[in-house]
């Protein structure tokens, strides 16, 4: 019998409306979660492990890795290989189309919309799912596939490994049986979110950003423009993917016109048609369960309008007359159907392989909210000035012939970054201000003499906001805030223009009296300059450009002797250098590659902000009373259980913290709250894991 062990906590399911993929952190974790989480942060660290990925009795991949849910671990399911369900699997039968969707028991047509709307773009495909991969050739079981996140596509590996009841998938499947493109790929996804059960309910928006790296704006339809053919086609022109639901009634049943409540469809074409007496303006529409299509006017079955349409009019539309999920309806019929409307606005993932669609430019830039640095608050606040700036240079106005006024069209996206894995969901928005003459940076006097041109309407919690407007052409400063001063965090900032207008970060101009480093991030005194580390990471890591613990530890020892922290690495333990490995090292071999290395790197002087702040009297360690507020700094809350148990793991004799204990036990804590919301797949505080999972992750952290 296999063992399993069960953690739960008394947090409730979070509502429908709340993002998939948020965390509990510690202060919304229960006392069972808690009891975890301690015997945890007291177990002594372990000697170095290999990799867990290993292979099965048939010499095939297996990912022991790969969460499972309750379902999946039914004595009447089996995990297959598509060898075992089918006598000749494909990877791809006759290219991958939409049609290729096919819901199975999840509640996750939000994703199967994102990935129905991605298979209409090859290069965005391809992009995500490797086409060479194949049962054939090669094969040994796994399969790779790419997710865009906060700025990267992370690879995710699985093995073929699916569930079924009966040689039937119990989950995404394709009509053509033979056919496993799709069931892999929504295997990826559920792996890269937590598991299966992450996938049940979400939001197609975000399932679109992860596949495409695009920005995605939710647009109510009733405040859509009166000629929405013409919005339409422009969107799907820049070769944006367009997803539409309606929110109220129960869910997935049908309305009397077959269109089914809070479900997900992908809008793929708009087109003007030629009938026997006039033209009408129809919208081509796809449901991902593959049936259950439109019953009114230009309905696929027994529909007098298409009649009126000529044979070679509906050729030229691709109009297939059966029940497969694709259907066409009005335009007017779609306003009166659905209610939102979600727009992925690609970028130039398009261009590069020579596609018709003229997607926006994009410039990214990554930044902190650091308390009382660079966490500035909302401009209600004294403290609006203290956020980070950037300067917005609008040049070249839009192509737009039916606009006589010359202006510039952009898209705005402000991301916060791993807030839901802390179980912190921060309140954002985005303000656009004139620049001012000969600066580009706007002081406290600016900004009180100043008022926004464009703005947020709303402070937002959730992962992305969007902001999209047109401006006469000129200078501009973009300021990305949080609804509080003095919170943690860090955002992507993405700019979409037409090509030759740009963003950059603002620089601040230094008084006479104030030195630049006053001015400057606290770690750029303790730290290496970006070349510098660069060059101590070619110096210490080993031949194959591999950094393992002991390589850390010379590389942190010397980073640290030529700061204003020297001295702290007397302090620094080999220990600690395997749990700062360990956390950032995605093929369990303990080492770190230089992008793991970019990662860690980019933590650490996060933290060494945060250090120095609250380390008010200098004296290179924390008091007990200065950790906490240290922690919620980070994104970090705790409780008094868990402040006892640091107090007694992590602190010197004299209860303070040193700078590499402070470094070490964010990670701990980090890596361990990760842990658990990795296998608490939708946020129940609830947690089933096997014995071989649990000695896992409590011996190789």
């Amino acid at each position: 019998m296999k063992k399993s062990l069960s953690v739960s906590s008394e947090s409730s399911l979070p509502p429908l409306e709340d993002d998939v993929d948020s965390v509990c952190s510690d202060e919304l974790l229960g006392s069972q979660s808690r009891r975890w989480l301690a015997d945890l942060l007291t177990a002594d660290m372990p000697p170095e492990s290999g990799d867990v990925n290993t292979v099965g009795r048939d010499g095939l991949f297996v990912d022991y890795h790969f969460p499972l849910g309750e379902l999946e671990m039914q004595s009447n399911v089996k995990w297959k290989r598509p060898k075992e369900i089918c006598q000749s699997p494909q990877f791809i039968v006759n290219g991958a189309t939409r049609l290729d969707v096919r819901q199975g028991k999840l509640n996750d047509c939000w994703l199967l919309s994102a990935i129905a709307s991605l298979s209409v773009h090859r290069s965005l495909l391809e992009k995500v799912m490797p086409l060479d991969q194949g049962f054939q050739d090669g094969y040994n079981g796994s399969f790779t596939f790419r997710f865009w996140q906060y700025g990267q596509w992370e690879e995710v590996k699985i093995d073929d490994l699916l569930p079924t009841q009966g040689d039937n998938l119990i989950y995404l499947s394709s009509p053509e049986q033979q056919e496993f493109w799709s069931s892999l790929l929504e295997k990826a996804y559920a792996k890269l979110k937590g598991g299966y059960r992450a996938l049940d309910m979400g939001f197609p928006h975000e399932a679109m950003v992860d596949m495409t790296g695009g920005v995605t704006e939710v647009l109510n339809v009733v405040s859509l423009p009166r000629d929405l053919p013409v919005l339409l086609r422009d969107l799907l022109a820049k070769g944006a993917l367009i997803n539409c639901a309606t929110c109220q009634g129960p869910l997935e049943q049908r309305n009397e016109l077959g269109i089914m409540y809070r479900h997900a469809y992908s809008l793929t074409a708009v087109e003007r048609v030629k009938t026997a007496y006039s033209t009408e303006d129809l919208v081509r529409i796809l449901n991902p369960w593959g049936n259950t299509e439109w019953l009114g006017p230009w309905s696929d079955l027994n529909s007098p309008e298409w009649k009126t349409v000529s044979p070679e009019e509906q050729k030229r539309l691709g109009r297939v007359s059966r029940e497969d999920g694709e259907f066409w309806m009005s335009v007017s019929d779609f306003r009166q159907n659905f209610e939102l409307m979600e727009v992925c606005h690609l970028t130039d993932a398009l261009s590069t392989l020579g596609s018709k669609a003229q997607p926006w430019s994009c410039v990214k830039h990554h930044g902190d909210w650091v308390p009382s640095i660079t966490a500035g608050g909302s401009p209600r606040g004294g403290l609006f000035w203290q956020n980070p700036q950037f300067y917005f240079d609008l040049s070249e106005t839009d192509n737009n012939t039916e606009n006589s006024q010359k202006t510039c069209s952009f898209v705005l996206a402000l991301m916060q970054k791993h807030q839901r894995r802390k179980g912190i969901s921060l309140s954002i928005a985005l303000h656009v201000y004139p620049a001012r003459s000969k600066n580009t940076y706007l002081t406290p006097q600016d900004l009180s003499m100043v008022r926004p041109v464009l703005w947020s309407s709303l402070y937002s919690s959730r992962r992305e906001v969007v902001l999209r407007g047109s401006l006469k052409p000129g200078h501009y400063i973009i300021i990305p805030s949080t609804a509080e001063p003095n919170q943690q965090g860090s955002f992507l900032l993405r700019v979409l223009t037409e090509k030759g207008n740009d963003a950059i970060p603002a620089v601040k101009p230094a008084p006479k009296d104030i030195s630049l480093t006053e001015l400057s991030f606290p770690h750029q005194a303790a730290l290496p300059s970006p070349k510098a580390t660069k060059q101590l990471f070619k110096k210490h890591c080993n031949k194959k450009g591999l950094c393992k613990p002991v390589h850390l530890h010379s590389l942190l020892t010397e980073a640290i002797q030529g700061g204003v922290l020297a001295g702290s690495e007397k302090n620094l333990a080999l220990e600690h250098c395997k749990s700062l490995v360990v956390l950032m090292d995605s093929q369990g071999i303990a080492q770190l590659s230089w992008p793991e290395f970019q990662g860690l790197w980019d933590k650490i002087r996060k933290w060494t902000d945060i250090f120095l702040v609250f380390d008010k009297d200098k004296t290179k360690h924390l008091e007990y009373q200065e950790v906490a507020p240290a922690l919620k700094a980070a994104g970090i809350m705790v409780d008094d259980l868990i402040m006892q148990l640091v107090g007694l793991r992590y602190t010197e004799p004299n209860m303070t913290i040193s700078y590499p204990g402070f470094l070490y036990l964010l990670m701990k804590l980090e890596s361990m709250i990760h842990k658990f919301q990795a296998y608490d797949m939708v946020g129940m505080g609830t947690v089933t894991i096997s014995y071989r999972q649990w000695l896992h992750m409590t011996m190789y952290n």
